[in-house]
């Protein structure tokens, strides 16, 4: 692995081994989500506890401070909306110059295993490794379903895991689900969690979390679950002592629940 690789790298994965992205690219086809409506305030209080930001083009020059940025890992790939037939219909949207002019850390995309548009997406993500592979530029494989939620089985994911690592995805971004154990052993490169859906409690989303992390994953890449709550920085936090600082289920929900009482 080359030094670019390496350094960028490193600036994702933390000198523990584990990593929290904050994602705030979810209007690239859901358009102005629910408290993202103006995302440069709803990250404002919650940069210091991520570790990278996962965000497209747009937002990231409309949205946030170059000066002193978080790494960003940049979404490139979409044209498909949550009006329209298919969302797993998309092409990359992203040239290399264009990622390289913007200084992303990194880059992620969604694949469609499974999906009618399976061959495009994987395609689409072996195009992006030859052209990020040349510049040192790490790409992570988002595994995607639309909105088939009934595939995330750890039978599912595991091979859709796989399938992005074989095409040469440093990082793969998965949901979790039981047995994720099975997921990760599967998975010869690093595998971070999806938020998924909204979860109807904070402690739902501790819990799970702290699964994942004692399954093998590196560390998480939640969003909704974050910004969408009633106390963002709390769960954020909370959230953070379970990845960065090995809590358990308990700690973390007390962490929380202490955290909510201040301003």
């Amino acid at each position: 692995m080359d030094w670019g690789m390496k350094n960028r790298l490193s600036q994702l994965i933390q000198p523990d081994g584990r990593c929290f992205f904050l994602p705030i690219d979810h209007g690239y086809f859901q358009g102005p989500t629910s408290r993202l409506e103006k995302p440069g305030e709803t990250i404002r209080p919650l940069l210091s506890y991520c570790d990278a930001l996962f965000v497209t083009r747009g937002v990231l020059r409309a949205a946030v401070d170059p000066a002193g940025s978080k790494p960003i890992i940049l979404r490139v790939s979409g044209g498909s909306s949550v009006i329209g037939q298919d969302l797993a219909n998309e092409s990359l949207t992203t040239s290399i110059e264009e990622i390289l002019r913007l200084n992303a850390t990194a880059v992620g995309m969604s694949v469609f295993v499974g999906s009618d548009y399976e061959k495009e997406s994987l395609t689409n993500l072996a195009e992006l490794v030859n052209q990020c592979e040349d510049f040192g530029i790490p790409v992570m494989a988002v595994t995607a379903v639309g909105k088939e939620l009934e595939k995330r089985d750890a039978r599912y994911l595991g091979l859709a895991c796989r399938i992005a690592a074989e095409l040469g995805a440093r990082v793969v971004k998965t949901y979790w689900c039981k047995d994720f154990d099975k997921v990760v052993y599967g998975c010869p490169v690093p595998v971070v969690m999806a938020g998924g859906p909204r979860c109807d409690t904070e402690l739902e989303v501790i819990e799970f979390v702290h699964d994942g992390m004692q399954n093998g994953a590196v560390g998480l890449n939640l969003g909704r679950n974050v910004w969408q709550s009633a106390h963002p920085v709390a769960i954020m936090r909370a959230l953070r002592a379970v990845i960065h600082e090995n809590s358990s289920v308990k700690e973390a929900w007390e962490l929380f629940n202490t955290l909510k009482q201040e301003k």
